[in-house]
């Protein structure tokens, strides 16, 4: 089966990416490398590969689902934590199979102590505190209660980790903000310690924070977006701009190369519209190239008339209406266009990149949005 279009996913781009990482936090807090969303759109399967090879044992899921999918990838026993969702009813495999977990709530911790005590292997679980983002995590009216049934379970529970997340880190504007969350975190863990509970490991950090609030780097990082290769926002780069290494002003590279072909060649009279309704008239004679890429694909609606795409290193617009299953692009300019070229929808073709940034700007969606929207049945393919 050939499909029509393709990811490619560059290994050296991620040893890249942590080599940076580590750079910046040092040599012994433990990068957990964020693979919720399918890996940001990569591919666990492929991710889990190229990350066990980078000498990554620690991935971070979302979900119960994501957790089984790196279980079944992983080659070296990788540590696996799910920071959201799963289902009481598997708890029992989960704590079985030494999967880690947030517990953010009474019922799930006492689902999990319970579980624990029926089959005698303590549960591996990372508390979560609230500190601010109002999302999930312990009240601190809470902490009493939570810091008794922790200790009165000790022989039940594997406390992993003491864990926060924090709203916003890459925005200036949420300054003020994640820094009371980041008080309000030592306020819990003072209060723990003061009652002798310790965790094996305290981690707040995203990909944000770890490269903007240097006091977040504690044991472990959570190491999503920076991971695959893209700054978190424009500010979060800016703010690193004056400590980036001289002569390499972007240290972080992007793993994800989005390939299609040329399907079919048209010819377009001048005052005649393109593709559904009128969004699009052409305004001389042109030349399009059809491209098996829609929306079906994950290439959005909204790029209609603002895409670009690279043929033969040339930047062609995207003109009509984005259909769900193909884009036409205008080639007027591009000499000797055939049927089968090759045509760059996220990378680079002779020197020249179409990046997910520039998909964000003219879409409004955010990188993570875009990546995370790439279909799961699109080939991933890992290259060194």
């Amino acid at each position: 089966m050939i499909a029509t279009s393709t990811l490619e996913i560059s290994s050296k781009a991620y040893r890249q990416n942590i080599r940076y990482i580590r750079k910046e936090i040092g040599p012994h807090p433990v990068i957990s490398a964020v693979v919720k969303g399918n890996a940001y759109g990569h591919g666990i399967a492929q991710m889990v590969e190229i990350a066990e090879k980078a000498g990554i044992r620690h991935f971070s899921t979302f979900s119960s689902d994501e957790a089984w999918e790196v279980y079944n990838y992983s080659k070296r026993g990788s540590e696996i934590m799910i920071l959201g969702m799963l289902y009481l009813e598997e708890l029992e495999e989960i704590i079985r199979k030494g999967i880690q977990f947030y517990v953010f709530d009474f019922q799930r911790l006492d689902a999990a102590i319970e579980i624990s005590k029926k089959i005698g292997i303590p549960a591996r679980v990372h508390i979560e505190i609230e500190t601010g983002f109002h999302r999930t995590g312990f009240e601190w009216d809470a902490r009493e209660e939570l810091a008794s049934k922790l200790l009165e379970n000790q022989e039940f529970l594997s406390v992993e980790g003491l864990c926060t997340h924090y709203a916003g880190a890459e925005s200036v504007s949420n300054f003020v903000r994640v820094k009371k969350q980041i008080t309000k975190y030592h306020d819990f863990k003072s209060y723990f310690l003061e009652r002798s509970l310790l965790f094996n490991k305290y981690h707040t950090a995203c990909s944000a924070a770890t490269l903007i609030f240097p006091e977040t780097i504690m044991d472990m990082v959570r190491i999503g977006i920076a991971g695959y290769g893209f700054w978190p926002t424009k500010e979060t780069f800016f703010a690193k701009l004056n400590d980036l290494p001289k002569g390499n002003k972007n240290p972080l590279k992007r793993l994800i190369t989005w390939k299609s072909t040329v399907m079919s060649i048209k010819k377009v009279k001048m005052g005649e519209f393109v593709g559904y309704g009128n969004s699009y008239m052409a305004l001389e004679n042109i030349s399009m190239a059809i491209v098996p890429v829609g929306y079906g694909h994950g290439y959005s609606r909204l790029l209609s008339n603002q895409g670009t795409v690279l043929i033969q290193g040339q930047y062609c617009q995207v003109v009509g209406t984005v259909t769900m299953n193909t884009i036409a692009v205008d080639i007027s300019k591009v000499k000797n266009v055939k049927i089968d070229d090759e045509v760059i929808l996220i990378g680079k073709q002779k020197g020249k990149e179409i990046t997910v940034a520039s998909f964000s700007e003219s879409t409004q969606q955010v990188n993570y949005e875009l990546l995370t929207r790439l279909p799961k049945d699109i080939p991933r393919r890992i290259i060194p």
